[in-house]
């Protein structure tokens, strides 16, 4: 889940020992970058984004990926012609030892620019501006007190931090923000800074438990969190507003070119004001979504029928957020679902289908899920003596869900007959299902079920696992 309690504080030699521990710590020492720019990108097919987890980064609702870094990074890939392969990092010093190593090829963390990290990374253009603001609790029974006595219980000014404790994350822009602001004020603030795979969000959350009594946040994440913990005061700014921005490799100028082409488009669009408001300006959206059992941020579910969908995968030996992820692709979760050739259902299933697996009721999810899966199982039975890996073979399962076995045992034979392995999905059978389009191979004399546009049954698979993987990054087995 997005928001564990990693632990607990309140008392002072527990601080203490945190301080101790923090001291021994050494400075990271990041690798030097590798040469893999947007050419190589390119070639590969494929832009790998480091994420945070969190509700404005990257999470899960109503079993689909949301987050405004997340929904930029899409349109960004889809743009580009590239598919997005997510790198899920909430700890800022290992997402940069991803992004230098090449696990990653944009660091998009919200990251804040400052000189410190310009001496390690490259930023892009920045995409909006934001203020550090103080995250306070309010005083006990605020509700009952008048507006001049609230503020007297409020830090109005940096220099009532000194001597008090603040909580950051370790290798956030705050730690340095902090450490100025001491020597501007003249006195010492107590500058906590907690493991970097703690989440800001989960410190503002201890604020209003009464856990701790200080952390700083972006203006926009300490705004809309404040409207859900209506105890907090994050009035407060100890900085000036600060850039925005994607971290990239130094040595990647043409990805940075191309970031920048981007950035600037996009900022003129209608569409970047109106994922702005989605995230930060619409705190009933955000409330709905935190405390939603389908989201990641507050549950584990991805849709009204998992139990329903955990029940028939096990039944057919399938990890259910595989299953979850093929239906996601088929309906979207709704079980009233129709296309224009007659599929049905949460499952798409053709009613003489679902009548043959079972089904009483074509719109019913528990009967749909059943003839569905029952037809998975089905397929799976019919492709086992062709291939033996049952990994492998759900590829060609899926495939004949999606096209029909006819086609894909035409792939099959093609395969065969042009010299390559018909028991391999990638580069292999996929190829030959691709080539049904043209009519060199859909008119071949192996050939029985004709032309196929064998495009959609490739881009179904990878769509589905895909979601799988999605899911995996989100919700337990």
């Amino acid at each position: 889940m997005l928001l564990p309690t990693f632990f607990l504080m309140g008392c002072s030699n527990q601080s203490n020992r945190r301080i101790e521990r923090l001291k021994d710590r050494s400075s990271t020492i990041f690798p030097d970058p590798v040469d893999f720019d947007f050419a190589a990108i390119k070639k590969r097919g494929t832009i790998r984004v480091i994420l945070e987890n969190t509700s404005t980064g990257y999470f899960l609702y109503k079993g689909r990926p949301m987050g405004l870094q997340y929904e930029l990074a899409r349109r960004f890939s889809e743009e580009m012609g590239l598919s997005l392969e997510v790198v899920v990092e909430n700890d800022l010093e290992k997402g940069l030892q991803l992004l230098q190593e090449g696990q990653g090829d944009v660091l998009a963390h919200s990251l804040t620019i400052t000189k410190e990290r310009r001496e390690i990374v490259g930023f892009s253009d920045a995409y909006y501006e934001i203020r550090q603001m103080l995250v306070q609790r309010k005083p006990d029974n605020w509700q009952m007190m008048p507006t001049h006595e609230i503020e007297r219980g409020l830090i109005r000014s940096p220099t009532g931090l000194i001597g008090h404790e603040v909580y950051v994350k370790k290798g956030s822009s705050f730690v340095r923000r902090l450490r100025n602001l001491s020597e501007e004020i003249g006195g010492d603030i107590v500058i906590i800074e907690e493991f970097g795979d703690v989440l800001t969000e989960e410190l503002i959350h201890m604020v209003s438990r009464n856990e701790i009594d200080y952390t700083v946040a972006d203006e926009d994440i300490a705004n809309i969190s404040a409207t859900y913990f209506q105890n907090l005061d994050v009035e407060t700014p100890i900085s000036l507003p600060t850039q925005v921005a994607w971290a990239i490799r130094k040595n990647a100028p043409e990805l940075l070119n191309a970031l920048n082409d981007w950035i600037r488009l996009m900022k003129m669009r209608p569409d970047f004001n109106v994922l702005y408001r989605r995230y930060f300006k619409d705190p009933k959206g955000f409330r709905i979504r935190l405390q939603s059992d389908f989201s990641s941020m507050g549950g584990q579910k991805i849709s009204p029928y998992d139990d329903i969908i955990k029940k028939h995968a096990d039944k057919i030996k399938w990890d259910w957020r595989l299953l979850a992820a093929l239906i996601h692709q088929e309906s979207n979760f709704n079980p009233r679902a129709e296309s224009w050739m007659g599929a049905k259902g949460l499952m798409q299933l053709i009613p003489q289908t679902a009548e043959s697996f079972g089904a009483a009721d074509i719109f019913n999810p528990e009967d749909n899920i059943l003839a569905g899966s029952n037809y998975l199982n089905w397929l799976d039975n019919y492709w086992e003596k062709y291939v033996q890996d049952s990994t492998e073979r759900k590829k060609f399962v899926m495939a004949s869900f999606n096209a029909g076995p006819g086609h894909v045992l035409d792939a099959v034979r093609l395969t065969e007959k042009y010299g390559r392995d018909p028991h391999k999905w990638e580069d292999n059978v996929e190829y030959y299902l691709l080539q049904k389009s043209k009519p060199k191979f859909f008119k071949d004399p192996v050939v029985n079920s004709g032309y196929c546009r064998g495009s959609e049954p490739v881009e179904y698979i990878r769509d589905v696992f895909l979601q799988f993987d999605i899911y995996k990054q989100f919700i337990e087995t």
